[in-house]
């Protein structure tokens, strides 16, 4: 299904790819993000996930998730809405076809923030993104930033902790990602994720100047 869905997608989309971005928590993807975003607000676009967690102070639902009933997504996955989804912690994550739609409607890059489970998932469909891996520059750096954050339980941190080093090691895989940047340096990081999207970017650009 998945299959038949972004070989129509993809043909109808003759501008730039869609990017897959990739990463830990605490890694600094919506750090990133929100930069690219402000600087290319008529460039780029996020795709917005569903979830089943609880918003986070600040968070506003449609612009960082849409957050939904367990028994909303599990009927939306169950009908084939769903790009990827996944379960961290006992909440739901996922992607739908709907928010992907949204934003290339809208003439711009759609970008995906999703896991590595996601990452897989895609990499059987025809959408052709450019998959961008966002990694910290160590484990304990990692850990002192979600600590930081002070939004997660001992347990749940673990698990965020223990998923990080499995999706690390597994981003080393030939092939699974364009472009790996280590996020030890914000602005060197930011300018490395600049440089790995100039083509699409200048594509977009010289579309908006001609139309």
């Amino acid at each position: 299904m998945y299959m038949r869905f972004f070989s129509r997608l993809y043909s109808a989309m003759a501008g730039p790819r869609p990017v897959v971005l990739s990463g830990p928590s605490g890694a600094g993807k919506s750090t990133l993000l929100k930069k690219l975003i402000k600087e290319y607000d008529s460039v780029f676009g996020f795709s917005v996930s569903h979830t089943t967690r609880n918003p986070r102070p600040g968070e506003v639902n449609g612009k960082d998730y849409h957050y939904v009933t367990r028994e909303a997504m599990q009927m939306g996955i169950d009908n084939g809405d769903f790009i990827e989804n996944a379960e961290f912690s006992g909440n739901m994550y996922g992607t739908s076809k709907a928010a992907v739609q949204d934003v290339q409607a809208k003439n711009l890059i759609c970008i995906l923030d999703i896991d590595m489970q996601g990452v897989k998932n895609i990499k059987k469909t025809d959408l052709n993104p450019i998959y961008i891996s966002i990694q910290p520059p160590s484990m304990d750096i990692l850990e002192k930033r979600l600590r930081d954050r002070k939004t997660e339980s001992e347990e749940s941190l673990q698990k965020r902790l223990h998923i990080a080093r499995v999706d690390m090691e597994i981003s080393k895989e030939p092939g699974l990602f364009d472009t790996v940047i280590i996020n030890d340096d914000l602005e060197e990081a930011y300018g490395q994720l600049k440089q790995a999207l100039l083509v699409e970017i200048t594509k977009v650009k010289n579309v908006n100047m001609s139309s």
